[in-house]
């Protein structure tokens, strides 16, 4: 817990973390209100599932540019616009009148996303860099308390709150107000460059490979838990309307409690082990899941969230580290590979839900973290 007191203690770490933790505080807030999105625009499984594509989509389509933003306007800039923009994006689904609007929304919010993304890691990896230290694994702790928190009080203020877009720019005007006084402490940072700077070649690609295969998987059933968990306790466990947003809360809770712990882990175990004993715990909480009774399946994501909580930032941290090119070269390869996963998954699972039922989605998602435990046998030891 060495890095949770560092944190805590230095105001520097603690506004990197605070990234991770409002990035997912509007997703969780999404995630509870997304059965109302639904029922409000009249719109079945499978276009839901083409709306999220444009979210990944926006992510996807980003990530090739942050290298050269980085360059261009310095790694804190860009991460101040990137945590400023995304915030204020997020009313757009909410406020949405129609279909259309609902996916243009999505989208403008991926590419943010995206660039908040690759730019936070790679913030945390110059850091760890620069101070000898590791805090990656605790910094995705956070984005997985910010989960829980937008989720599970997210949850309990519905029945106060007014109406869904009320909600969220409460929590946007928040989150932009903390963040702002943090933001002094990274803005003016400016990441190295790797000592190797012929750019990022093919041969790169070996040592990334595996990961990136990995990360696909994982990152899509990582990101179905965000847009269908409700839905799947409103329709196949039939829970009552309080419960729908805490199989997303619990799947946060446990990644949180996991991560907390993943840099000691890490370094007793080697990222190996981790990936392969993550993913199989993963696949008994997909197996919960399926059962189709509603606390057996809520359970059943806390143990998805415990079994993934350490596989994509060791997934970063690998990437970040790599002496050939530029972390965030690495990081932004690492994570495309993850939202192509994202790209595809909603419509994929849309797909099934749409053609058998939501159950047999979840059975997808079982089958995509074991692929991905089998791949974890072909990894460096070292």
């Amino acid at each position: 817990m060495k890095s949770l007191k560092l944190i805590l203690t230095h105001k520097r770490y603690f506004s990197a973390v605070l990234l991770f933790l409002s990035l997912n505080v509007l997703f969780g807030t999404w995630a509870i209100y997304i059965p109302r999105i639904t029922e409000n625009l009249n719109i079945s499984e499978g276009e839901l599932g083409f709306a999220v594509f444009f979210l990944a989509l926006g992510t996807l389509s980003m990530i090739p540019f942050v290298p050269k933003l980085l360059v261009r306007f310095g790694l804190g800039r860009v991460m101040a616009f990137a945590i400023t923009a995304f915030c204020i994006s997020f009313a757009g689904p909410f406020a949405a009148p129609n279909y259309f609007w609902l996916c243009a929304s999505l989208y403008i919010i991926g590419a943010f996303s995206g660039l908040t993304d690759v730019t936070m890691n790679t913030l945390v990896t110059h850091m760890e860099k620069e101070d000898k230290i590791q805090f990656m694994s605790l910094s995705h702790a956070f984005f997985s308390l910010g989960g829980m928190l937008g989720a599970g009080v997210g949850t309990l203020l519905i029945p106060i709150v007014p109406s869904a877009l009320v909600h969220v720019i409460a929590v946007i005007l928040l989150l932009l107000f903390v963040n702002f006084i943090c933001m002094n402490t990274y803005i003016y940072l400016r990441a190295e460059k790797a000592k190797n700077e012929e750019g990022f070649k093919l041969k790169h690609l070996r040592p990334l490979l595996g990961l990136a295969i990995i990360s696909f998987m994982v990152m899509a059933a990582e990101g179905a838990i965000v847009d269908w968990s409700a839905l799947y306790l409103e329709r196949v466990t039939l829970a009552a309307a309080g419960l729908f947003g805490f199989g997303y809360a619990v799947f946060n809770g446990m990644m949180a409690f996991g991560r907390f712990f993943g840099d000691a882990v890490s370094n007793n175990y080697g990222s190996r082990k981790i990936i392969i004993a993550g993913c199989i715990l993963a696949a008994l909480g997909f197996g919960l899941v399926l059962s189709g009774m509603t606390w057996v399946a809520i359970s059943g994501f806390g143990f998805v969230g415990l079994g993934l909580s350490v596989v994509v930032p060791e997934l970063f941290r690998y990437s970040g580290n790599l002496t050939e090119i530029e972390a965030a070269e690495g990081i932004s390869f690492i994570a495309g590979s993850g939202f192509v996963g994202l790209l595809l998954g909603p419509v994929f699972l849309g797909f099934l839900a749409q053609s058998f039922n939501l159950k047999s989605s979840f059975f997808a998602l079982l089958c995509f973290v074991l692929i991905a435990a089998f791949l974890g046998f072909f990894l460096k030891r070292k």
